[in-house]
């Protein structure tokens, strides 16, 4: 395939590093759910996928972690996990210059913990960002004891990526149906709610915060946020703003999120500058949303945008790729 062709950045693909794998027994118990394969998912590595990029003209793609994460309660477990998963990351980067980028994880109910992981992954490995996940026990990311995690993130002017968890509460609550259905957009739609009603995001200007799929319901919910959310006094003192300007502020991914009904309501509530091209490699083969993509009606300067260049805009060292 001709260099020209290599165009996406993709901003959300899940590295997988087999130690971490193994180890992650509650994650090897729920790959039944994802119809990816327990073997294809073990056996990830960056070359292959590498391979699965160069066929769908993927010039880089930005390595995070997946559901369950590294936080089980265990502090030092947590700590290690993430250190672990990091340097692997970072290695991959090392090892195929130009292919990829990583958002580095970390453990936010360990405070200490994940303000050193910050300072590691950011000064010395050189991480693109920080990856974190929608919940941790239960708490939403406005939960007032992640303020200071999100205070050194926003002195540093971080990218922040989000991606979504299971809630204890709600996990099971349809049995049969794995929470990737339904629970995973509605708990990102939660933290983002829990972010801007508590005021974190105002007091977070410079962070720049993408969630994934789409941003889970809020394309939908946002007008309800903002209506409800606005009717008390705390709330809205929270954002002198206005609690939509807030919302707007967010960037999203396409993945799982490239259907017609879904694309118009994000290209319809997020500035289009803010939508970026996602396929959730390995648990999602990345054709079936770059032919949803590829069906839309996007003028080729929109197509660009999605594909590569507002990922640029917002990690401008991939500009060399």
């Amino acid at each position: 395939m001709a260099a020209m062709n290599y165009r996406r950045i993709d901003i959300h693909h899940h590295f997988l590093p087999r130690a971490y794998m193994v180890e992650e027994q509650e994650r090897i118990a729920d790959y039944k759910h994802t119809g990816a394969g327990k073997e294809k998912l073990l056996s990830w590595t960056p070359e292959l996928a590498i391979e699965v990029m160069d066929e769908h003209c993927i010039a880089c793609a930005i390595g995070s972690v997946s559901t369950p994460g590294v936080w089980f309660g265990d502090i030092r477990a947590a700590r290690r996990l993430s250190r672990d998963w990091n340097e692997c990351a970072a290695r991959a980067v090392r090892d195929h210059p130009g292919r990829f980028g990583f958002f580095a994880v970390v453990a936010p109910p360990d405070t200490q913990g994940a303000l050193k992981e910050i300072e590691y992954a950011l000064d010395v490995l050189k991480a693109d960002g920080i990856g974190l996940l929608s919940n941790y026990d239960g708490k939403a990311l406005g939960d007032p004891s992640f303020a200071p995690v999100f205070e050194e993130l926003n002195r540093r002017k971080c990218v922040v990526y989000v991606h979504p968890t299971m809630h204890p509460c709600t996990a099971t609550l349809i049995p049969g149906l794995a929470p990737q259905g339904v629970e995973f957009p509605l708990d990102t739609t939660r933290t983002i709610a829990s972010l801007v009603l508590t005021g974190a995001l105002a007091r977070c200007p410079d962070i720049k915060f993408i969630f994934s799929h789409g941003g889970g319901a809020l394309p939908f919910l946002a007008a309800r946020i903002d209506h409800v959310g606005g009717r008390d006094k705390g709330f809205a003192a929270n954002n002198p703003d206005g609690i939509e300007r807030a919302l707007k502020r967010l960037y999203c991914d396409t993945s799982s999120a490239s259907s017609a009904p879904q694309l118009a309501a994000m290209m319809k509530f997020f500035p289009r500058s803010h939508i970026l091209y996602g396929s959730d490699y390995p648990f999602v083969d990345p054709s079936h949303g770059i032919a949803e993509l590829d069906e839309y009606p996007l003028s080729v300067a929109m197509r660009a945008a999605i594909d590569r260049e507002n990922a640029l805009a917002l990690l401008p060292r991939l500009k060399g790729v």
